[in-house]
């Protein structure tokens, strides 16, 4: 899978593709990643990537011309941009995108890009939140790292990405290691019986309890089986 970065901070990106699951991926060749930096394709002395908006105001707005360019450069790929106007970022986006084979995020600063980038590019726009930072470029890392996780390979125990929290459409259960007792603190009895079908089942009930107590919106669109639906007192 190859994932670009369209942004004037390309430095911002180096601890991403040189340490964790996005740089395992890089060295084992499964994942290509590259930041572009947007000062490479202004036209001005200044290399000037913004300026003031038509109308008045405070903030100023990125220029459309020089990420036109760029984006023309890199020459293809499903286009993302950073906005708290675009569709709430999840799991099911993040499964969505990795599904791409080619995937390139532009990352705005300021007020955000002139609109004409908008018009040109028909981006796929895409938020993370409702709270405002100071440009996409930590948005656009967190959506990297879980589409990147997902493609095959990357992660060493495919396992453990299909167990992670709302990746079923649920939060995740517990998890526990040595020793046994901390502080008075016991690992439950279930996960030291070796009794796979015992553990499976408490981990499921675990996950549902913690789903409906945190984040019981998540209920309404997860699709449970009639196991699940028993565990929560569903069933007919």
């Amino acid at each position: 899978m190859r994932i670009d970065f369209v942004t004037i901070f390309p430095r911002m990106f180096d601890p991403l593709i040189a340490e964790g699951v996005i740089a395992r991926g890089v060295k084992q060749g499964l994942l290509d990643v590259k930041a572009w930096d947007l000062r490479d394709y202004t036209t001005d002395k200044h290399r000037s990537t913004d300026d003031e908006a038509y109308g008045g105001g405070p903030g100023m707005v990125m220029l459309a011309e020089p990420v036109l360019r760029c984006v023309e450069a890199i020459g293809g790929g499903h286009i993302v941009l950073t906005s708290p106007q675009g569709r709430r970022f999840d799991q099911n986006i993040a499964r969505e995108l990795a599904a791409k084979e080619w995937v390139v995020f532009l990352c705005g600063r300021y007020e955000g890009f002139d609109h004409r980038v908008i018009e040109a590019l028909q981006p796929d726009e895409i938020s993370i939140g409702d709270f405002v930072v100071s440009g996409g470029e930590l948005p656009a890392m967190l959506m990297a790292d879980a589409i990147g996780r997902m493609v095959e390979g990357v992660v060493g125990n495919t396992g453990s990405v299909e167990e992670d929290s709302f990746f079923k459409g649920l939060l995740d259960y517990p998890h526990y290691t040595r020793p046994e007792e901390l502080r008075g603190m016991r690992v439950p009895d279930v996960l030291l019986s070796g009794h796979h079908e015992k553990i499976r089942k408490w981990r499921k009930e675990q996950a549902l309890r913690a789903t409906r107590e945190r984040r019981p919106d998540l209920l309404e669109k997860a699709e449970l089986d009639k196991e699940a639906k028993k565990m929560m007192g569903w069933d007919e």
